[in-house]
């Protein structure tokens, strides 16, 4: 297994968006610590660019620290654990994963925000909430994954936050919305699991990049994502970290460290 910490933060226009890079070396630091794997640091870019078309900070997006991420996986080495940043970091590691493993590929986004929005829709210019619909191949044909996960096969859990445009991609059937992660994911050959840490609820974690009320408990999520143990998870990424006391995550990389290993 491969530890991957990615502190991009151009993706995400929060107030504490320039608090992201902080946060993931202290989670990734932890991450470490908890799964004995040594952290590979992937020099990101501090710089911002302007807005091009609907999209914050696109050619910071799709230079530099696209370019570095791309370079990390290139050569396959197992499963790897990516610790952001934003959520656009998941673009490279899911959209790789789907080249390598096929239409299969099987998608489980725990997340308060479904990230649907395209630049056209986005109330922001924020990519992290373009993200999912980047991978699903639509939106912005730079960032529009090729080949793109299939519809039907990423499974929302814990989101609890739509934009109208959102919510009409999910009545359109590209993802699924459902309580039981693992039937929604019966049909997919292989999984990643993707986890905003603000599908908790912020009185379990104030290092929240976008909190929202109502949210998982620690124990819930870790019971949700042990649930996932009779798949072959392939990749796992945890994103929006702006915290650096991070030590009540541990159960959480744990049990991601077991999916990824497969040794419960």
């Amino acid at each position: 297994m491969l530890i991957n910490a990615v502190p991009q933060f151009q993706g995400a226009l929060t107030e504490r968006a320039p608090e992201l890079p902080e946060g993931c070396v202290a989670l990734a630091e932890l991450a470490g610590h908890v799964l004995g794997v040594p952290v590979h640091h992937i020099r990101q870019t501090r710089e911002t660019s302007p807005a091009v078309d609907g999209i914050a900070n696109r050619a910071v997006l799709t230079g530099a620290n696209r370019a570095a991420q791309l370079a990390a996986l290139e050569a396959p080495g197992g499963p790897v654990l990516t610790i952001g940043g934003d959520c656009g970091v998941e673009l490279i590691p899911i959209g790789v994963a789907r080249y390598r493993f096929g239409p299969g590929l099987g998608v489980a986004w725990f997340d308060a925000h479904s990230d649907l929005n395209t630049a056209e829709t986005s109330p922001s210019g924020a990519f992290h909430g373009m993200v999912l619909r980047s991978l699903l191949g639509e939106g912005d044909p730079e960032f529009a994954a090729n080949p793109p996960v299939e519809p039907g096969r990423v499974v929302l859990a814990g989101t609890r936050a739509f934009d109208d445009a959102e919510r009409a991609v999910v009545e359109r059937g590209l993802v699924v919305e459902t309580a039981d992660v693992a039937a929604g994911l019966a049909d997919a050959d292989k999984v990643y699991v993707h986890l905003d840490l603000d599908v908790l609820d912020p009185a379990e974690f104030d290092g929240l990049n976008y909190p929202e009320p109502g949210g998982l408990t620690i124990e819930r999520l870790v019971t949700m994502l042990r649930g996932l143990s009779d798949f072959e998870v392939v990749g796992a990424g945890i994103t929006e970290c702006v915290g650096t006391e991070v030590r009540v995550l541990a159960p959480v990389l744990e049990v991601l460290g077991e999916l990824l290993t497969g040794k419960q």
